[in-house]
């Protein structure tokens, strides 16, 4: 898997919970029940995700990052326990 795929991978949740809260608050302004595959919705989600598109990647390639040094960092001292206790 690349990493552009496991950024966008990590940001479907927080996609998903644009969609939901988008649909919730369009349903109240109507004051009835709306889909999430409504115009209106769509449209509002899309221009959410274009407003925090770049923060939202920036975000979940750093998360990305520092999951990957954290990783390192635990392999490197199990393989080698006497690393950095010099």
């Amino acid at each position: 898997m690349t990493p552009h795929d496991t950024i966008i991978l990590r940001e479907i949740p927080v996609i998903r919970k644009i969609i939901q809260d988008e649909t919730w608050l369009e349903g109240e302004r109507r004051g009835c029940v709306v889909k999430a595959d409504d115009q209106i919705v769509r449209e509002r989600v899309c221009e959410v995700v274009l407003r925090i598109g770049q923060q939202l990647r920036d975000a979940m390639t750093a998360s990305i990052t520092a999951t990957m040094l954290v990783e390192r960092v635990s392999v490197e001292t199990t393989t080698n326990p006497r690393n950095g206790a010099e």
